[in-house]
Protein backbone atom coordinates (compact mmCIF):
# COMPACT_ATOMS: atom_id res chain seq x y z
CA UNK A 1 0.00 0.00 0.00
CA UNK A 2 2.50 2.60 0.87
CA UNK A 3 4.88 1.67 -2.01
CA UNK A 4 1.76 2.20 -3.97
CA UNK A 5 1.17 5.27 -3.03
CA UNK A 6 4.56 6.49 -2.05
CA UNK A 7 5.22 6.36 -6.20
CA UNK A 8 2.46 9.61 -6.26
CA UNK A 9 4.67 12.15 -4.23
CA UNK A 10 6.74 12.63 -7.73
CA UNK A 11 7.71 15.78 -8.08
CA UNK A 12 6.97 17.25 -4.27
CA UNK A 13 9.42 14.96 -3.35
CA UNK A 14 11.89 17.28 -2.41
CA UNK A 15 9.19 19.70 -0.56
CA UNK A 16 7.92 16.54 1.27
CA UNK A 17 12.08 16.10 2.69
CA UNK A 18 12.40 19.78 3.70
CA UNK A 19 9.24 19.84 5.48
CA UNK A 20 10.01 17.18 8.47
CA UNK A 21 13.81 18.58 8.28
CA UNK A 22 12.50 22.13 9.58
CA UNK A 23 10.73 20.44 11.88
CA UNK A 24 13.58 19.06 13.22
CA UNK A 25 15.09 21.93 13.34
CA UNK A 26 12.14 23.94 14.43
CA UNK A 27 11.98 21.67 18.36
CA UNK A 28 15.60 21.73 18.48
CA UNK A 29 15.51 25.57 18.93
CA UNK A 30 12.33 24.98 20.88
CA UNK A 31 13.81 22.71 23.27
CA UNK A 32 16.03 25.11 24.15
CA UNK A 33 14.20 28.06 25.35
CA UNK A 34 13.33 26.04 28.61
CA UNK A 35 17.08 25.35 29.21
CA UNK A 36 17.85 29.32 29.05
CA UNK A 37 14.51 30.18 31.22
CA UNK A 38 16.12 27.84 33.84
CA UNK A 39 19.50 29.87 33.45
CA UNK A 40 18.19 33.31 33.75
CA UNK A 41 16.15 32.32 36.67
CA UNK A 42 19.10 30.87 38.60
CA UNK A 43 22.15 32.44 37.33
CA UNK A 44 20.47 36.43 36.43
CA UNK A 45 16.88 36.71 38.39
CA UNK A 46 18.40 34.91 41.49
CA UNK A 47 21.73 37.07 41.50
CA UNK A 48 20.02 40.39 40.47
CA UNK A 49 22.84 40.16 37.31
CA UNK A 50 20.12 42.47 35.22
CA UNK A 51 23.02 42.61 32.42
CA UNK A 52 22.88 38.60 32.13
CA UNK A 53 18.93 38.57 32.22
CA UNK A 54 19.08 41.39 28.78
CA UNK A 55 21.62 39.55 27.21
CA UNK A 56 20.23 36.03 27.63
CA UNK A 57 17.06 37.37 27.26
CA UNK A 58 18.17 38.58 23.56
CA UNK A 59 19.26 34.91 22.93
CA UNK A 60 16.37 33.43 23.81
CA UNK A 61 14.06 35.97 21.47
CA UNK A 62 16.29 34.92 18.62
CA UNK A 63 16.45 31.34 19.52
CA UNK A 64 11.99 32.37 19.27
CA UNK A 65 12.17 33.65 15.70
CA UNK A 66 14.82 30.70 14.70
CA UNK A 67 11.76 28.07 16.12
CA UNK A 68 9.20 30.26 14.44
CA UNK A 69 10.84 30.74 10.82
CA UNK A 70 11.43 26.56 11.11
CA UNK A 71 7.95 26.06 11.73
CA UNK A 72 6.20 28.42 9.26
CA UNK A 73 8.19 27.28 6.23
CA UNK A 74 7.86 23.33 7.39
CA UNK A 75 3.94 24.12 7.58
CA UNK A 76 4.30 25.65 3.90
CA UNK A 77 6.52 22.92 2.28
CA UNK A 78 3.96 20.43 4.36
CA UNK A 79 0.88 21.83 2.80
CA UNK A 80 2.41 22.06 -0.87
CA UNK A 81 3.40 18.64 -0.67
CA UNK A 82 0.36 17.30 0.68
CA UNK A 83 -1.91 19.34 -1.49
CA UNK A 84 0.60 17.86 -5.06
CA UNK A 85 0.22 14.37 -3.54
CA UNK A 86 -3.69 14.32 -3.68
CA UNK A 87 -3.25 16.07 -6.71
CA UNK A 88 -1.23 13.11 -8.81
CA UNK A 89 -3.24 10.52 -6.69
CA UNK A 90 -6.44 12.10 -7.76
CA UNK A 91 -5.61 12.13 -11.54
CA UNK A 92 -3.55 8.96 -11.55
CA UNK A 93 -6.84 7.07 -10.04
CA UNK A 94 -8.89 8.87 -12.83
CA UNK A 95 -6.34 8.39 -15.64
CA UNK A 96 -6.76 4.25 -14.69
CA UNK A 97 -10.20 4.44 -13.98
CA UNK A 98 -10.27 5.39 -18.05
CA UNK A 99 -8.45 2.44 -18.86
CA UNK A 100 -10.81 0.33 -16.75
CA UNK A 101 -13.18 -1.88 -18.72
CA UNK A 102 -16.86 -2.36 -18.07
CA UNK A 103 -16.30 -5.20 -16.33
CA UNK A 104 -14.25 -3.14 -13.75
CA UNK A 105 -15.94 -0.44 -13.25
CA UNK A 106 -18.92 -2.72 -12.12
CA UNK A 107 -16.65 -4.52 -10.07
CA UNK A 108 -16.27 -0.84 -7.97
CA UNK A 109 -19.97 1.10 -8.97
CA UNK A 110 -19.80 4.68 -9.96
CA UNK A 111 -20.44 6.13 -6.57
CA UNK A 112 -17.59 4.00 -5.08
CA UNK A 113 -15.15 5.57 -7.52
CA UNK A 114 -16.90 8.65 -6.76
CA UNK A 115 -15.69 8.43 -3.12
CA UNK A 116 -12.89 7.21 -3.52
CA UNK A 117 -11.83 10.06 -5.72
CA UNK A 118 -12.84 12.96 -3.62
CA UNK A 119 -13.16 11.85 0.68
CA UNK A 120 -10.64 8.99 0.49
CA UNK A 121 -7.82 11.18 -0.78
CA UNK A 122 -8.81 14.16 0.75
CA UNK A 123 -8.26 11.89 4.66
CA UNK A 124 -5.58 10.02 3.07
CA UNK A 125 -3.56 14.26 2.15
CA UNK A 126 -4.61 15.55 5.46
CA UNK A 127 -2.82 12.49 7.22
CA UNK A 128 0.24 13.04 4.80
CA UNK A 129 0.33 16.53 5.70
CA UNK A 130 0.15 15.48 8.97
CA UNK A 131 2.79 12.66 9.14
CA UNK A 132 4.78 15.16 7.70
CA UNK A 133 4.29 17.98 10.83
CA UNK A 134 3.13 15.91 13.67
CA UNK A 135 4.59 12.17 13.18
CA UNK A 136 7.87 13.88 12.95
CA UNK A 137 7.62 16.90 15.45
CA UNK A 138 5.92 14.52 18.17
CA UNK A 139 8.77 11.86 18.49
CA UNK A 140 11.69 14.53 17.87
CA UNK A 141 10.00 16.77 20.54
CA UNK A 142 9.00 13.72 23.01
CA UNK A 143 12.88 12.39 22.43
CA UNK A 144 14.62 15.70 22.83
CA UNK A 145 12.41 16.86 25.90
CA UNK A 146 12.63 13.42 27.63
CA UNK A 147 16.77 13.88 27.05
CA UNK A 148 16.64 17.44 28.75
CA UNK A 149 14.13 16.29 31.44
CA UNK A 150 17.04 13.15 32.08
CA UNK A 151 19.82 16.00 32.21
CA UNK A 152 18.06 17.93 35.11
CA UNK A 153 17.04 14.84 36.82
CA UNK A 154 16.93 10.98 35.79
CA UNK A 155 15.17 10.40 38.91
CA UNK A 156 12.08 12.63 38.53
CA UNK A 157 11.99 11.75 34.93
CA UNK A 158 10.64 7.93 35.52
CA UNK A 159 7.53 9.90 35.98
CA UNK A 160 7.14 10.15 32.01
CA UNK A 161 8.06 6.84 31.59
CA UNK A 162 5.49 5.02 33.34
CA UNK A 163 3.30 7.52 31.53
CA UNK A 164 4.31 7.26 28.07
CA UNK A 165 4.08 3.03 28.49
CA UNK A 166 0.83 3.34 29.59
CA UNK A 167 -0.29 5.78 26.52
CA UNK A 168 1.38 3.45 24.15
CA UNK A 169 -0.43 0.84 25.49
CA UNK A 170 -3.73 2.63 25.34
CA UNK A 171 -3.23 3.89 21.81
CA UNK A 172 -2.68 0.57 20.92
CA UNK A 173 -5.74 -0.71 21.97
CA UNK A 174 -7.83 1.70 20.55
CA UNK A 175 -6.50 1.80 16.86
CA UNK A 176 -6.40 -2.06 16.67
CA UNK A 177 -10.36 -1.67 17.50
CA UNK A 178 -11.46 1.00 15.66
CA UNK A 179 -9.75 0.79 12.50
CA UNK A 180 -12.49 -1.56 11.28
CA UNK A 181 -15.55 1.09 12.19
CA UNK A 182 -13.80 3.36 9.86
CA UNK A 183 -14.01 0.60 6.97
CA UNK A 184 -17.45 0.17 6.83
CA UNK A 185 -18.31 3.95 7.45
CA UNK A 186 -16.89 4.43 3.93
CA UNK A 187 -18.57 1.83 2.65
CA UNK A 188 -21.75 3.76 4.02
CA UNK A 189 -20.45 6.51 2.46
CA UNK A 190 -20.37 4.98 -1.06
CA UNK A 191 -24.19 3.76 -0.58
CA UNK A 192 -24.95 7.44 0.58
CA UNK A 193 -23.09 8.64 -2.84
CA UNK A 194 -24.98 6.32 -4.84
CA UNK A 195 -28.47 6.99 -3.68
CA UNK A 196 -27.65 11.17 -4.13
CA UNK A 197 -26.16 10.46 -7.64
CA UNK A 198 -29.60 8.07 -8.78
CA UNK A 199 -31.52 10.56 -7.11
CA UNK A 200 -29.96 13.61 -8.80
CA UNK A 201 -29.90 11.86 -12.18
CA UNK A 202 -33.72 11.03 -11.89
CA UNK A 203 -34.78 13.88 -10.42
CA UNK A 204 -37.63 14.59 -12.98
CA UNK A 205 -38.62 10.58 -12.71
CA UNK A 206 -38.93 11.44 -8.87
CA UNK A 207 -40.94 14.74 -9.80
CA UNK A 208 -43.36 13.19 -11.92
CA UNK A 209 -44.22 9.86 -9.60
CA UNK A 210 -44.32 12.61 -6.56
CA UNK A 211 -41.76 10.07 -4.70
CA UNK A 212 -40.38 13.14 -2.76
CA UNK A 213 -41.02 11.74 0.41
CA UNK A 214 -39.70 7.70 -0.83
CA UNK A 215 -36.08 9.12 -1.52
CA UNK A 216 -35.90 11.53 1.52
CA UNK A 217 -36.57 7.98 3.74
CA UNK A 218 -34.32 6.38 1.78
CA UNK A 219 -31.83 8.98 1.68
CA UNK A 220 -32.26 9.00 5.20
CA UNK A 221 -31.66 5.64 5.70
CA UNK A 222 -28.25 5.84 4.06
CA UNK A 223 -27.21 9.14 6.16
CA UNK A 224 -28.41 6.81 9.57
CA UNK A 225 -26.15 3.94 8.25
CA UNK A 226 -23.00 6.63 7.96
CA UNK A 227 -23.94 8.18 11.68
CA UNK A 228 -24.15 4.65 13.10
CA UNK A 229 -20.92 3.49 11.75
CA UNK A 230 -19.00 6.92 12.84
CA UNK A 231 -20.76 6.71 16.15
CA UNK A 232 -19.08 3.16 16.87
CA UNK A 233 -16.09 5.29 16.09
CA UNK A 234 -16.04 7.56 18.00
CA UNK A 235 -17.56 6.28 20.82
CA UNK A 236 -14.05 4.57 20.84
CA UNK A 237 -11.91 7.58 20.27
CA UNK A 238 -13.59 9.79 22.70
CA UNK A 239 -11.86 7.11 25.41
CA UNK A 240 -8.58 8.90 23.93
CA UNK A 241 -8.97 12.52 25.64
CA UNK A 242 -10.07 11.62 28.73
CA UNK A 243 -7.26 9.19 29.09
CA UNK A 244 -4.63 12.24 27.90
CA UNK A 245 -6.12 14.37 30.43
CA UNK A 246 -6.13 11.86 33.08
CA UNK A 247 -2.07 11.04 32.28
CA UNK A 248 -1.00 14.99 32.16
CA UNK A 249 -2.41 15.95 35.15
CA UNK A 250 -1.02 13.20 37.18
CA UNK A 251 2.15 13.88 35.67
CA UNK A 252 1.63 17.32 36.49
CA UNK A 253 1.08 16.62 40.34
CA UNK A 254 3.40 13.85 40.36
CA UNK A 255 6.26 16.55 39.24
CA UNK A 256 5.08 18.96 41.48
CA UNK A 257 5.60 16.86 44.44
CA UNK A 258 8.32 15.52 43.95
CA UNK A 259 10.27 18.59 42.80
CA UNK A 260 9.63 20.41 46.03
CA UNK A 261 10.91 17.89 47.54
CA UNK A 262 14.39 17.46 45.88
CA UNK A 263 14.21 21.37 45.48
CA UNK A 264 13.94 20.88 49.85
CA UNK A 265 16.62 18.89 49.68
CA UNK A 266 18.80 20.92 47.62
CA UNK A 267 19.12 18.64 44.87
CA UNK A 268 18.03 20.52 42.21
CA UNK A 269 17.27 24.54 41.54
CA UNK A 270 13.80 26.31 40.90
CA UNK A 271 14.65 27.18 37.72
CA UNK A 272 15.30 24.02 36.99
CA UNK A 273 11.99 23.17 38.12
CA UNK A 274 10.20 25.57 35.92
CA UNK A 275 12.34 24.08 32.98
CA UNK A 276 10.86 20.67 34.17
CA UNK A 277 7.59 21.60 34.13
CA UNK A 278 7.98 23.31 30.58
CA UNK A 279 9.36 19.93 29.75
CA UNK A 280 6.76 18.20 31.40
CA UNK A 281 4.09 19.95 28.77
CA UNK A 282 6.36 19.20 25.75
CA UNK A 283 6.42 15.86 26.41
CA UNK A 284 2.61 15.11 27.31
CA UNK A 285 1.57 17.64 24.07
CA UNK A 286 3.77 15.01 22.18
CA UNK A 287 2.10 11.97 23.41
CA UNK A 288 -1.16 13.92 22.23
CA UNK A 289 0.00 15.09 18.76
CA UNK A 290 0.95 11.12 18.61
CA UNK A 291 -2.82 9.41 19.29
CA UNK A 292 -3.90 12.56 17.30
CA UNK A 293 -1.78 11.13 14.59
CA UNK A 294 -2.52 7.68 15.07
CA UNK A 295 -6.41 8.32 14.76
CA UNK A 296 -5.87 10.28 11.66
CA UNK A 297 -3.75 7.11 10.28
CA UNK A 298 -5.96 4.58 11.47
CA UNK A 299 -8.99 6.70 9.01
CA UNK A 300 -6.32 6.75 6.29
CA UNK A 301 -5.29 3.87 6.53
CA UNK A 302 -8.69 2.55 5.45
CA UNK A 303 -9.27 5.19 2.76
CA UNK A 304 -5.71 4.39 1.29
CA UNK A 305 -6.68 0.35 1.37
CA UNK A 306 -9.55 1.54 -0.76
CA UNK A 307 -7.29 3.73 -2.95
CA UNK A 308 -5.07 1.23 -3.62
CA UNK A 309 -7.70 -0.95 -4.98
CA UNK A 310 -8.20 1.51 -7.60
CA UNK A 311 -5.14 1.84 -8.61
CA UNK A 312 -3.82 -1.65 -8.27
CA UNK A 313 -6.88 -2.87 -10.33
CA UNK A 314 -5.56 -3.88 -13.97
CA UNK A 315 -7.82 -3.56 -16.56
CA UNK A 316 -8.85 -7.27 -18.02
CA UNK A 317 -8.83 -5.82 -21.30
CA UNK A 318 -5.34 -4.78 -22.78
CA UNK A 319 -3.09 -4.70 -25.84
CA UNK A 320 -0.66 -7.42 -27.03
CA UNK A 321 2.59 -6.72 -27.49
CA UNK A 322 2.43 -6.50 -31.25
CA UNK A 323 -1.24 -5.24 -31.40
CA UNK A 324 -2.68 -4.57 -34.95
CA UNK A 325 -2.89 -0.78 -35.85
CA UNK A 326 -4.92 -1.16 -38.85
CA UNK A 327 -8.61 -2.03 -39.88
CA UNK A 328 -8.77 -3.56 -43.23
CA UNK A 329 -12.69 -3.19 -43.02
CA UNK A 330 -15.94 -3.95 -41.83
CA UNK A 331 -16.15 -6.85 -41.90
CA UNK A 332 -17.67 -9.38 -38.50
CA UNK A 333 -17.19 -12.43 -37.92
CA UNK A 334 -18.74 -14.45 -34.66
CA UNK A 335 -16.95 -17.99 -34.26
CA UNK A 336 -18.63 -20.14 -31.78
CA UNK A 337 -19.50 -17.32 -29.40
CA UNK A 338 -20.55 -17.53 -26.15
CA UNK A 339 -19.91 -14.78 -23.28
CA UNK A 340 -21.11 -14.39 -19.57
CA UNK A 341 -20.74 -11.22 -17.51
CA UNK A 342 -19.88 -13.14 -14.70
CA UNK A 343 -17.17 -15.29 -16.36
CA UNK A 344 -19.18 -17.88 -15.68
CA UNK A 345 -19.94 -21.14 -18.37
CA UNK A 346 -22.66 -22.56 -16.51
CA UNK A 347 -24.61 -19.22 -16.63
CA UNK A 348 -24.18 -17.56 -20.15
CA UNK A 349 -25.35 -14.94 -21.64
CA UNK A 350 -24.55 -15.53 -25.18
CA UNK A 351 -24.74 -18.88 -26.29
CA UNK A 352 -22.77 -20.30 -29.49
CA UNK A 353 -23.08 -17.49 -31.46
CA UNK A 354 -22.13 -17.92 -35.03
CA UNK A 355 -22.17 -14.97 -37.97
CA UNK A 356 -20.66 -13.95 -40.99
CA UNK A 357 -21.71 -10.20 -41.95
CA UNK A 358 -19.73 -8.85 -44.81
CA UNK A 359 -18.22 -5.11 -44.98
CA UNK A 360 -20.86 -3.10 -45.95
CA UNK A 361 -23.83 -4.82 -45.03
CA UNK A 362 -26.97 -3.76 -43.48
CA UNK A 363 -27.51 -6.08 -40.48
CA UNK A 364 -30.88 -5.49 -38.57
CA UNK A 365 -30.80 -7.69 -34.67
CA UNK A 366 -34.28 -8.00 -33.26
CA UNK A 367 -35.26 -9.55 -30.10
CA UNK A 368 -37.25 -9.49 -26.96
CA UNK A 369 -35.98 -7.82 -23.65
CA UNK A 370 -33.13 -9.53 -22.19
CA UNK A 371 -32.22 -11.67 -25.41
CA UNK A 372 -29.19 -10.16 -25.24
CA UNK A 373 -29.00 -8.10 -28.97
CA UNK A 374 -26.71 -4.93 -26.71
CA UNK A 375 -24.50 -7.94 -25.37
CA UNK A 376 -23.84 -9.19 -28.60
CA UNK A 377 -22.82 -6.04 -30.37
CA UNK A 378 -20.98 -4.64 -27.16
CA UNK A 379 -18.22 -7.43 -28.40
CA UNK A 380 -17.61 -5.98 -31.79
CA UNK A 381 -15.84 -3.19 -29.91
CA UNK A 382 -14.03 -4.99 -27.63
CA UNK A 383 -15.94 -3.17 -24.70
CA UNK A 384 -16.24 -6.85 -23.36
CA UNK A 385 -13.83 -10.24 -23.84
CA UNK A 386 -15.75 -13.00 -25.16
CA UNK A 387 -15.85 -16.31 -23.01
CA UNK A 388 -15.35 -18.40 -25.37
CA UNK A 389 -15.14 -18.56 -29.01
CA UNK A 390 -13.62 -15.19 -31.07
CA UNK A 391 -15.18 -12.15 -32.59
CA UNK A 392 -12.92 -11.10 -36.43
CA UNK A 393 -13.21 -7.73 -37.64
CA UNK A 394 -11.96 -7.35 -40.67
CA UNK A 395 -10.62 -11.30 -40.74
CA UNK A 396 -8.45 -10.44 -37.16
CA UNK A 397 -9.44 -11.00 -33.60
CA UNK A 398 -10.72 -8.23 -31.89
CA UNK A 399 -8.01 -9.11 -28.98
CA UNK A 400 -5.25 -8.84 -31.43
CA UNK A 401 -6.03 -5.28 -32.22
CA UNK A 402 -4.84 -1.96 -30.79
CA UNK A 403 -7.82 -0.68 -28.56
CA UNK A 404 -7.96 2.21 -29.09
CA UNK A 405 -7.86 1.45 -33.58
CA UNK A 406 -10.12 -0.95 -33.07
CA UNK A 407 -13.07 1.60 -31.12
CA UNK A 408 -11.67 4.53 -33.93
CA UNK A 409 -13.34 2.26 -36.48
CA UNK A 410 -16.13 1.01 -34.80
CA UNK A 411 -18.67 3.87 -33.81
CA UNK A 412 -21.50 3.16 -31.47
CA UNK A 413 -24.83 4.70 -30.56
CA UNK A 414 -25.33 3.51 -27.03
CA UNK A 415 -28.62 2.52 -25.42
CA UNK A 416 -27.94 5.51 -23.06
CA UNK A 417 -27.69 8.44 -25.69
CA UNK A 418 -25.24 10.93 -23.64
CA UNK A 419 -24.43 14.03 -24.18
CA UNK A 420 -21.90 16.32 -22.12
CA UNK A 421 -22.14 20.01 -21.00
CA UNK A 422 -21.18 22.24 -23.70
CA UNK A 423 -22.26 23.59 -27.22
CA UNK A 424 -24.01 21.43 -30.07
CA UNK A 425 -20.03 21.95 -31.69
CA UNK A 426 -18.37 20.79 -28.75
CA UNK A 427 -20.39 17.55 -28.52
CA UNK A 428 -20.20 16.78 -32.47
CA UNK A 429 -16.54 17.05 -32.43
CA UNK A 430 -16.07 14.18 -29.70
CA UNK A 431 -16.57 11.87 -33.16
CA UNK A 432 -13.33 13.61 -34.66
CA UNK A 433 -11.94 17.04 -32.95
CA UNK A 434 -10.37 18.81 -35.89
CA UNK A 435 -13.50 18.45 -38.14
CA UNK A 436 -14.78 22.02 -39.81
CA UNK A 437 -18.18 23.50 -39.24
CA UNK A 438 -18.76 22.02 -42.74
CA UNK A 439 -18.25 18.54 -41.90
CA UNK A 440 -20.46 19.25 -39.00
CA UNK A 441 -23.23 20.16 -40.77
CA UNK A 442 -23.01 17.26 -43.42
CA UNK A 443 -23.51 14.68 -40.82
CA UNK A 444 -26.20 16.53 -39.15
CA UNK A 445 -28.08 16.71 -42.23
CA UNK A 446 -27.23 12.59 -42.57
CA UNK A 447 -28.74 12.37 -38.98
CA UNK A 448 -31.58 14.24 -39.84
CA UNK A 449 -30.41 16.86 -37.24
CA UNK A 450 -29.53 19.69 -39.12
CA UNK A 451 -33.30 21.14 -39.32
CA UNK A 452 -33.62 21.21 -35.87
CA UNK A 453 -30.08 23.15 -35.11
CA UNK A 454 -31.08 25.34 -37.09
CA UNK A 455 -33.96 26.31 -35.17
CA UNK A 456 -32.41 27.31 -32.46
CA UNK A 457 -31.34 30.90 -31.98
CA UNK A 458 -27.35 29.95 -31.77
CA UNK A 459 -27.70 26.98 -34.01
CA UNK A 460 -24.67 24.77 -33.97
CA UNK A 461 -23.25 27.06 -30.72
CA UNK A 462 -26.42 26.09 -28.40
CA UNK A 463 -25.12 25.01 -25.17
CA UNK A 464 -26.25 21.47 -24.18
CA UNK A 465 -27.04 21.30 -20.43
CA UNK A 466 -25.33 18.06 -18.64
CA UNK A 467 -26.70 14.84 -19.95
CA UNK A 468 -28.84 16.67 -22.53
CA UNK A 469 -31.80 17.59 -20.53
CA UNK A 470 -32.64 20.99 -22.71
CA UNK A 471 -32.87 19.16 -25.87
CA UNK A 472 -35.68 16.04 -26.59
CA UNK A 473 -34.85 12.19 -26.59
CA UNK A 474 -35.45 12.28 -30.09
CA UNK A 475 -33.14 15.42 -30.58
CA UNK A 476 -30.60 13.53 -27.95
CA UNK A 477 -30.77 10.31 -30.35
CA UNK A 478 -30.18 12.59 -33.45
CA UNK A 479 -27.38 14.39 -32.23
CA UNK A 480 -25.30 11.41 -30.68
CA UNK A 481 -26.03 9.74 -34.29
CA UNK A 482 -24.07 12.84 -36.28
CA UNK A 483 -21.12 12.65 -33.46
CA UNK A 484 -20.78 8.52 -34.56
CA UNK A 485 -20.89 9.03 -37.99
CA UNK A 486 -17.87 12.44 -37.91
CA UNK A 487 -15.76 9.23 -36.80
CA UNK A 488 -16.12 7.69 -40.34
CA UNK A 489 -16.26 4.80 -38.63
CA UNK A 490 -15.96 0.93 -41.22
CA UNK A 491 -18.94 -0.27 -38.36
CA UNK A 492 -21.86 1.75 -37.38
CA UNK A 493 -23.59 0.40 -34.67
CA UNK A 494 -26.79 2.10 -33.71
CA UNK A 495 -28.56 0.49 -30.24
CA UNK A 496 -32.01 1.00 -30.60
CA UNK A 497 -30.63 4.40 -31.00
CA UNK A 498 -33.86 6.02 -33.44
CA UNK A 499 -36.78 4.91 -31.12
CA UNK A 500 -37.77 8.38 -29.80
CA UNK A 501 -37.50 9.44 -33.45
CA UNK A 502 -40.76 9.40 -35.45
CA UNK A 503 -41.07 6.52 -38.40
CA UNK A 504 -40.90 8.97 -40.95
CA UNK A 505 -37.06 10.65 -39.73
CA UNK A 506 -36.05 6.97 -38.98
CA UNK A 507 -36.41 6.31 -42.64
CA UNK A 508 -35.33 9.65 -43.52
CA UNK A 509 -31.69 8.25 -41.36
CA UNK A 510 -31.38 4.91 -43.14
CA UNK A 511 -31.94 6.01 -46.59
CA UNK A 512 -28.99 8.90 -45.71
CA UNK A 513 -27.28 5.59 -44.32
CA UNK A 514 -27.79 3.73 -47.67
CA UNK A 515 -26.91 6.70 -49.71
CA UNK A 516 -24.13 8.19 -47.98
CA UNK A 517 -21.80 5.48 -46.31
CA UNK A 518 -22.79 2.56 -48.56
CA UNK A 519 -19.41 0.81 -47.73
CA UNK A 520 -19.98 0.75 -43.91
CA UNK A 521 -21.12 -1.96 -42.31
CA UNK A 522 -24.38 -0.93 -40.44
CA UNK A 523 -25.89 -2.74 -37.45
CA UNK A 524 -29.37 -1.47 -36.18
CA UNK A 525 -30.91 -2.65 -32.81
CA UNK A 526 -34.77 -1.92 -33.21
CA UNK A 527 -37.74 -2.82 -31.64
CA UNK A 528 -39.64 -1.49 -34.76
CA UNK A 529 -39.81 -3.90 -38.02
CA UNK A 530 -39.56 -1.18 -39.90
CA UNK A 531 -36.37 -0.12 -38.81
CA UNK A 532 -34.87 -3.30 -40.08
CA UNK A 533 -37.37 -4.56 -42.23
CA UNK A 534 -34.97 -3.38 -45.51
CA UNK A 535 -31.78 -4.53 -44.10
CA UNK A 536 -29.44 -7.10 -46.19
CA UNK A 537 -29.86 -9.23 -43.03
CA UNK A 538 -31.99 -9.28 -40.18
CA UNK A 539 -31.01 -11.81 -36.84
CA UNK A 540 -33.83 -12.87 -34.40
CA UNK A 541 -32.40 -12.89 -30.72
CA UNK A 542 -33.66 -15.32 -27.99
CA UNK A 543 -32.47 -15.51 -24.86
CA UNK A 544 -28.57 -15.17 -26.07
CA UNK A 545 -29.37 -17.31 -29.38
CA UNK A 546 -29.86 -16.86 -32.59
CA UNK A 547 -33.33 -18.12 -33.17
CA UNK A 548 -33.72 -16.79 -37.01
CA UNK A 549 -31.08 -15.27 -39.94
CA UNK A 550 -32.82 -14.17 -43.52
CA UNK A 551 -34.35 -11.00 -45.14
CA UNK A 552 -37.51 -9.60 -43.94
CA UNK A 553 -39.37 -11.79 -46.46
CA UNK A 554 -37.77 -15.12 -45.52
CA UNK A 555 -38.46 -14.44 -41.53
CA UNK A 556 -42.06 -13.80 -41.96
CA UNK A 557 -42.18 -17.11 -44.05
CA UNK A 558 -39.59 -19.11 -41.38
CA UNK A 559 -39.53 -17.58 -37.86
CA UNK A 560 -41.97 -17.68 -35.67
CA UNK A 561 -40.96 -14.85 -33.21
CA UNK A 562 -40.10 -12.30 -36.19
CA UNK A 563 -43.63 -13.12 -37.13
CA UNK A 564 -45.54 -12.40 -34.30
CA UNK A 565 -43.81 -8.83 -33.75
CA UNK A 566 -44.69 -7.65 -37.54
CA UNK A 567 -48.28 -8.74 -36.91
CA UNK A 568 -48.49 -7.22 -33.23
CA UNK A 569 -46.91 -4.03 -34.75
CA UNK A 570 -49.10 -4.13 -38.11
CA UNK A 571 -52.36 -3.88 -35.77
CA UNK A 572 -54.45 -0.64 -36.26
CA UNK A 573 -54.42 0.19 -32.78
CA UNK A 574 -50.57 1.16 -32.79
CA UNK A 575 -49.84 3.86 -32.45
CA UNK A 576 -46.40 4.82 -33.12
CA UNK A 577 -45.44 8.43 -31.86
CA UNK A 578 -43.44 11.78 -33.35
CA UNK A 579 -40.39 13.68 -31.37
CA UNK A 580 -41.47 15.74 -28.99
CA UNK A 581 -39.31 18.65 -29.89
Amino acid sequence: MLKTLKAYIGEYKKTAISAPIFIVFEVIFEMIIPMLMAVIIDNGLETGNINYVVKMGLVMLLVSFASLFCGAFAARQAAIASTGFAKNVREGMYNHIQEFSFSNIDHFSTAGLVTRLTTDVTNVQNAFQMMMRMLMRAPVMLITAMTMTFIINAKLSCVYLVALVFLGIVIVFLMGRVGKYFRDMFDRYDDLNADIQENLTGIRVVKAYVREEHEKKKFGKASEAVYRCAVRAQKLMVAMMPTMQFTVYACIIAVSWLGARTIVAGDMTTGQLMSLFTYTMNILMSLMFIAMVAVMLTMARSSAERICEVLNESSDLTNKERAVTEVPNGAITFDDVTFSYRNDEGNLNLNHINLDIKSGETVGILGGTGSAKSTLVQLIPRLYDVTGGSVRVGGIDVRDYDLDTLRNQVSMVLQKNVLFSGTIKENLRWGDKNASDEELVRVSKLACADEFIQRFPDKYDTWIEQGGSNVSGGQKQRLCIARALLKKPKILILDDSTSAVDTHTDAMIRKAFREEIPDTTKLIIAQRISSVQDSDKIIVLDDGEINGIGTHEELLKTNAIYREVYESQQKPTDNEGGDAE
